[in-house]
């Protein structure tokens, strides 16, 4: 009878040091996570943050589809793979999509709280800044290369100057903004159809280069299309009363020491932007996780 009362004495004895460890551990957990909640300024500056995003992203897919629809090119797609340059609107719908995407996983990631879309937004993120970061310590270490891929780039857009109108003025843009004519020279105009100097080209173009080549007149009014019809006929020695004779990668190695200040400040500006983000999305991602934590108890 004693080894009875011994034995329930010592269950009962154990099973009160188990409640009260247990109501100790759940004290514990109460003190430590009652006071856990979302914080709103980082809720809502992550909200307002990526609204922004999302918005130009809708402004660049409208932009972009526009583009395309006056074009024709959404009633025929493969006008997009039968060019032999570069379509500028498919990098103006490209920025849109990346930027409607994570403009909108930020902003229902934040309002909703959800850590599934937060995490998508954040790493994508961080994946785009290492990118940037690397291609750009890749340019400034691999000059030559980076000089010869853009050459052929540039090249095998001078073929397709008169194939679309959206890369005829980018090219026409960049030449007028340098006062700069071709990738070397204004002989690269050679490589396209209607510029070229050769005996089989029956075009009024033949020998000449585009408008945006001509030195600009501060008389005329009206700027001349025709300015640079035969240009090209004439002795090399003449070309530069009338027509830029730098090339385009000469001018923008030119441009860019001038201006090193100027595209270090955007870079940087850019790379705050992307690690403030960042940041947010962090802590607003912590905060969720200590509420959900905090009511497992």
């Amino acid at each position: 009878m004693e080894g009875q009362d011994l034995l329930f004495n010592l269950l009962t004895n154990r099973a009160e040091r188990d409640r009260v460890r247990d109501s100790a551990s759940q004290k514990m957990h109460y003190y430590r996570y009652s006071n856990a909640k979302v914080s709103c300024w980082y809720k809502y500056l992550l909200f307002s943050y990526n609204i922004i995003f999302w918005l130009a992203g809708v402004v660049f897919l409208g932009v972009g589809l526009w583009a395309w629809s006056e074009k024709g090119v959404l009633s025929d797609l493969t006008k997009v793979t039968r060019m032999h340059g570069i379509d500028p609107v498919v990098l103006v719908l490209m920025v849109g999509v990346v930027m409607f995407t994570l403009g909108f996983a930020g902003c229902v990631g934040a309002l909703r709280e959800n850590i599934c879309l937060l995490n998508f937004f954040c790493g994508t993120i961080v994946l785009i800044f290492f990118l940037e970061l690397a291609v750009a310590v890749l340019a400034f270490l691999f000059q030559d290369w980076v000089r010869d891929r853009f050459r052929e780039f540039f090249e095998s857009n001078i073929k397709s100057y008169r194939d679309d109108i959206d890369l005829q003025n980018l090219i026409d843009s960049l030449q007028k903004a340098n006062q700069c004519c071709g990738a070397y020279g204004p002989e690269d105009w050679d490589l396209n159809v209607y510029f070229n100097c050769s005996g089989a080209s029956y075009s009024r173009e033949k020998c000449g280069v585009p408008f945006s080549c001509c030195v600009p007149d501060p008389a005329q009014k009206v700027v001349n299309t025709q300015c640079g019809y035969d240009v090209r006929i004439q002795l090399k020695s003449k070309w530069d009363e009338s027509i830029f004779t730098k090339g385009c990668i000469q001018a923008l190695e030119s441009w860019l020491p001038r201006n090193i200040y100027i595209v270090a400040g955007i870079f940087i500006a850019i790379s705050l932007l992307q690690i403030f983000g960042i940041f947010l999305a962090r802590t607003l991602i912590s905060d969720i996780e200590a509420v959900k934590a905090g009511h497992h108890f």
